[in-house]
């Protein structure tokens, strides 16, 4: 009796492969959408995801032409303009810290990142005479060169900074020329200022502020605590703080 065959197997991957493959390819761009709506507003992630609408009525969607806002909302996207600009700021902290090592080692200095951008506080204890918006100078001005030097870098070349002037909730003394501590954490921004000018810092990158005692970095209920607030902030600041 003769032998039957085996039947053969298709050759080639099954039918379903290649809808499971377009389905995954889709929810990949669907997730980096939304990892970048940070820098999209709503109108726009209106138009980008019309261009999926094929995915639950298998209709099919918009395409992103090579011409018009879609296209130019795509390029957008896959550009990443909020990560380039974080990769930028960390690149510009790590120089600050590099720069201002012995001050940073002796606590003279902080260098922190927030919302604002790169911050570099100056403690107001180290360079400034108690309740004075003078600078000591002689003490300052190693401190106040590097700083200068840290803005003028070709890496700082384009960059806005901010010098924030901050001050503890002890009201001014009735004597002193600073009415109120939002005269004396101005004042404080503005000497800072002038000398970072000395060193020949362009002052049309800068901005000054000052906040008086309204963001404290810790409790003004102890002497430990208030000398922490009493501080002039220089920032870096990030593209949605210029």
């Amino acid at each position: 009796m003769p032998m039957k065959k085996n039947k053969k197997c298709p050759e080639g991957l099954a039918t379903w492969w290649s809808s499971y493959a377009d389905m995954i390819s889709l929810l990949l761009v669907f997730f980096v959408i939304m990892f970048s709506t940070a820098t999209i507003d709503g109108s726009e992630l209106k138009l980008i995801l019309s261009a999926f609408q094929g995915v639950g009525t298998m209709q099919g969607g918009n395409t992103l032409d090579s011409e018009g806002k879609l296209a130019s909302l795509g390029n957008n996207i896959m550009s990443m303009p909020s990560r380039q600009s974080g990769k930028a700021l960390d690149r510009a902290r790590r120089l600050a810290v590099s720069v201002l090592q012995p001050e940073i080692s002796s606590k003279m200095v902080r260098v922190t990142e927030d919302e604002r951008g790169v911050v570099i506080s100056l403690a107001s204890d180290a360079f400034f005479r108690s309740a004075s918006a003078e600078l000591n100078i002689e003490e300052a001005r190693r401190t106040i060169q590097n700083i200068a030097k840290l803005i003028k870098s070709e890496e700082m070349k384009g960059r806005k900074f901010r010098v924030e002037g901050h001050t503890d909730s002890v009201p001014t003394d009735e004597s002193s020329p600073w009415r109120t501590n939002w005269d004396l954490s101005t004042a404080r921004a503005i000497n800072v200022l002038y000398y970072l000018k000395d060193f020949n810092v362009d002052d049309k990158s800068m901005q000054i502020a000052g906040f008086s005692d309204t963001v404290p970095l810790a409790t003004n209920d102890t002497e430990e605590g208030r000398a922490y607030n009493r501080r002039v902030d220089i920032i870096i600041l990030s593209d949605a703080h210029l």
